[in-house]
């Protein structure tokens, strides 16, 4: 299409009007009594949450095996900061930089409010949300390896169906330059300060092809609005990559002309370490991982039993999930719920334990994604504790 000017005026008169059934409002979601952090706002009881102050971790065995989707009061939440209460009625998404077919400075950057967003076709999307560090405690507790970060097993995951509009709507409704290849996104949430250091706002750039493709302005989430720790009232997502590319509390979008650069993709979320160069690139894509809806240590009756799990990847459908009962003796196929699946969300399986001996055993479960990428029995190590996707041995005793 032709670039119009990057108004207002412009923007709305490119805007596509779209009618259909409104979001649900989330209840009244200021600071709960009940709230087991300052710094979340949503109730983190232990008995559905791992409290980590900042962040939040959901439990495996809180997880409702009917459903498919993880409800917002349910789902992880990462932190680096606080949650930010943003009010939506002056909220506005300021866009800027030389990347726009008509250059803008940040001092004279676009302001577009949600009405003007809500105007343009609406798109949902069910996708896999993950952080970058989940499993990051097997590092240490499975292959004795040091890692900084937040101890994560695996519960900070979940799938969700996103509600908002597609960022590539956005950018032809007020004009993207040709050249244009970089597109830095940045929050609302308070300056991130670690170690004496100020590293600023959370932001991190990302491709223009990445915005073109599947990116994701949303103000919903599983037909309701964003709660505020999940960013309320606009986030950006990018379906099938890291947890820190889907920036909460979406401020502003700069487009340029040229690979911008931030913290949060130079120093933070890439990796590090001896096996690894100085100049690693920026971590996008998630691995595969597998997880089974059972709690660590859970003891289980000496009678047939039926298991159940969940697998995922960043890249495509889960095609193949295999099971061990035994600690990696022997391994069976779990059985897939198709029906289960939606867009690129996770793939639910079982397994049924016919004649569970007492005592103490491992789980393990190791999925293979349609690209063709399976879990090791090793993670890659890495200092900060990415990408833990080696099989994991689940503990469980048959009393």
């Amino acid at each position: 299409m032709t670039p119009i000017a990057p108004t207002r005026r412009g923007f709305l008169a490119a805007a596509a009007v779209l009618g259909g059934a409104a979001l649900v409002p989330t209840a009244a979601w200021r600071a709960p009594s009940s709230a087991a952090s300052p710094f979340i706002l949503k109730p983190t009881p232990p008995e559905l949450f791992r409290d980590f102050k900042t962040n939040a971790e959901m439990l495996w065995s809180s997880v409702d095996r009917a459903g498919y989707r993880t409800p917002q009061s349910r789902l992880f939440v990462r932190n680096h900061t606080r949650t930010p209460q943003v009010d939506a009625s002056t909220y506005a998404l300021r866009l800027f930089g030389d990347g726009l077919a008509t250059p803008r400075g940040e001092a004279d950057a676009l302001s577009l409010s949600l009405a003007d967003l809500k105007r343009l076709p609406r798109h949902e999307h069910t996708a896999v949300l993950e952080c970058t560090g989940n499993g990051r405690s097997f590092f240490t507790t499975q292959q004795q390896q040091s890692v900084s970060g937040t101890a994560w097993t695996l519960g900070a995951v979940g799938t969700v169906r996103w509600t908002g509009v597609r960022l590539r709507d956005v950018l032809a409704s007020v004009g993207l330059a040709p050249d244009a290849v970089s597109i830095q996104a940045t929050g609302l949430d308070d300056p991130y300060v670690s170690g004496g250091v100020d590293y600023g706002r959370v932001r991190r750039p990302f491709p223009v092809a990445k915005a073109l493709d599947d990116a994701i302005l949303a103000w919903g989430m599983n037909g309701e609005d964003l709660l505020p720790d999940h960013g309320y009232p606009l986030r950006l997502v990018l379906p099938g990559w890291v947890g820190i590319a889907s920036i909460k509390w979406l401020g502003s979008l700069e487009v340029s002309r040229t690979e911008l650069t931030s913290p949060w993709n130079t120093t933070f979320y890439r990796m590090t370490g001896p096996d690894w160069p100085a100049d690693s690139p920026p971590l996008t894509v998630n691995p595969v991982r597998s997880a089974w809806e059972l709690a660590a240590g859970a003891q289980l009756p000496a009678r047939p039993v039926t298991l159940t799990g969940r697998s995922w990847s960043g890249a495509g459908r889960i095609t193949r999930v295999s099971v061990s009962l035994d600690g990696g003796e022997s391994w069976r196929p779990a059985v897939l719920d198709r029906r289960s699946r939606e867009d690129a969300g996770w793939t639910r399986w079982s397994v049924r334990w016919g004649n569970p001996r007492r005592g103490r055993h491992e789980l393990l479960a190791r999925a293979t994604d349609d690209r063709g990428r399976t879990q090791p029995l090793v993670a890659a190590y890495n200092t900060q504790g990415y990408f833990f996707d080696a099989v994991v041995r689940h503990p469980v005793t048959v009393v």
